[in-house]
């Protein structure tokens, strides 16, 4: 059973839960009824629609109440994301982008100098960094036993958004294990949306925010290739939320206000609790290598644009792309590349063009899909973040 303070837990986790109510939770598969773009999305639309990539994801919700530093209540969680089975030892293609760097992405440096990806993908929250860094080292030490010994080291890539005041983030309740459970737990398909995994607390242009994906395909005469996204929304200011072309923060502005009790302090009004961040992952099976990857994360940075976001000063917005089908096997010895695999890279300016355009649109929507998928959540002190009601914002984009 999870524990909270040592005593049974005054709440759950919610892997064991069946009613969650205004904690918040949102069920699989959630997705945005808005439609971006006039590309085809894939039949989950979301990252896994790749074929190979892989999502796992570890959800804690503990407690209600008054704050209580170290202890609760806990909103928080870790979202993983593989680009294949293996990839310490089939590494992919992949290149990192900055827009905002008030944010940590560890890894982002040998991930840029190599040009391929050999970690999984971990997003969490600021202050769980560390430990989660350490619980994809003991992952991938038990699935390769001669790393540090007859092999490489590896530097994972852990990705943070500052979920402060929904939860005890000083408590970094996400544990070693928690992380080779998730990994363990990965797999492709469907997977839920909004308040889960490092969303769990999150917000998103002051409502709740969190989780989410979209996909997009392109025809065969473009060469067939799926773009997936995924993101953890913890960004934007009311006034700025727009939503297919449409001022819908505006429309909100004096409605559905996030709640801060006088018992939970001051309102967060500048500084990272208030600016928050984005981290955004893009995969896609064209093969490219990490030039024009890093071009693809680049255009991730016009669909966060496309919702009114202007990457505010304290705000972390950190993106990643790789590729599936551009390998960098490691050699026999545990180091080295033995030889690069895959198809040939893919220069057709047309495809690369079109590939430009599904990263747009589905950067957009999985925002927009993060919104709607949330639920209501009452955090830590009372605070509350409403969500977004799709029926309610329906007639606004039919105007």
């Amino acid at each position: 059973m999870a524990r909270y303070g040592g005593k049974p837990a005054l709440g759950f986790v919610v892997a064991f839960a069946t009613c969650l109510g205004l904690l918040g939770f949102s069920s699989a598969g959630a997705r945005s009824p808005v439609t971006v773009g006039t590309l085809t999305p894939g039949p989950v639309d979301g990252i896994t629609d790749v074929p190979g990539v892989r999502v796992g994801q570890v959800t804690k919700i503990e407690g209600n109440g008054p704050l209580v530093p170290g202890v609760g209540p806990v909103r928080t969680g870790a979202t993983g994301i593989l680009p294949n089975d293996d990839p310490w030892m089939r590494r992919v293609a992949a290149a990192t982008f900055d827009l905002n760097g008030n944010g940590e992405m560890t890894g982002a440096h040998w991930v840029d100098e190599a040009g391929f990806l050999e970690t999984p993908i971990v997003l969490t929250n600021t202050l769980n960094v560390g430990r989660v860094d350490d619980g994809v080292v003991s992952w991938l030490i038990k699935k390769h036993p001669d790393i540090g010994i007859r092999g490489d080291v590896p530097l994972p890539v852990v990705a943070e958004c500052d979920d402060q005041g929904m939860n005890d983030i000083q408590g970094r309740h996400v544990s070693q294990d928690d992380v080779g459970a998730l990994l363990d737990a990965a797999s492709p398909g469907d997977f839920p949306r909004g308040n889960v995994g490092a969303g769990t607390g999150m917000h998103a242009f002051g409502f709740k925010g969190g989780i989410g994906s979209a996909s997009r395909v392109l025809s065969k005469d473009l060469g067939g290739y799926t773009v997936g996204v995924l993101v953890n929304v913890n960004t934007g200011s009311r006034d700025e939320l727009t939503i297919g072309g449409v001022p819908v923060g505006r429309a909100f502005a004096h409605d559905l206000l996030p709640v801060y009790p006088r018992s939970a302090g001051l309102v967060p009004t500048r500084g990272r609790a208030a600016d928050g961040s984005i981290i955004i992952v893009v995969a896609t099976d064209a093969p490219l290598d990490a030039v024009r990857l890093r071009d693809i994360a680049k255009r991730a940075t016009m669909g966060l644009a496309r919702t009114g976001a202007t990457s505010h000063t304290s705000s972390g917005d950190l993106f990643i792309a790789f590729s599936t089908t551009h390998l960098y096997p490691r050699g026999a010895s545990g180091f080295g590349v033995s030889a690069i695999a895959g198809p040939p890279i893919e220069v057709d300016e047309a495809r690369i063009d079109a590939l430009f355009t599904a990263t747009v649109d589905a950067t957009e929507e999985a925002i927009d899909d993060a919104i709607f998928s949330a639920r209501t959540m009452v955090g830590a002190n009372g605070i509350t973040l409403y969500n977004l009601p799709y029926d309610r914002v329906a007639p606004l984009l039919r105007r």
